[in-house]
């Protein structure tokens, strides 16, 4: 298992997020900032903003990822 916060995977705060995969914490980023936009949370709001942007370029999106991707695979097991 590993941790990552809702900043480190590009949202707006410090909520903790533990997974076995990178998948599975990525699923776990998205419910949450599912739950985020319904309650309209502006922090969060304008991190999907950026990530909406980030999006219109397929490069720069598979790019994040695999950053991403590294930087979980580099965490320490918890």
């Amino acid at each position: 298992m590993k941790t990552m916060t809702c900043k480190q995977l590009g949202g707006a705060c410090d909520m903790k997020f533990t997974a076995n995969t990178f998948e599975e914490i990525a699923a776990l980023s998205k419910k949450h900032g599912t739950q985020m936009f319904q309650e309209s949370d502006e922090a969060h709001l304008k991190a999907m903003n950026d990530m909406c942007t980030l999006m219109q370029s397929p490069e720069a999106m598979a790019a994040w990822f695999e950053n991403k991707r590294t930087e979980f695979a580099n965490l320490p097991e918890d």
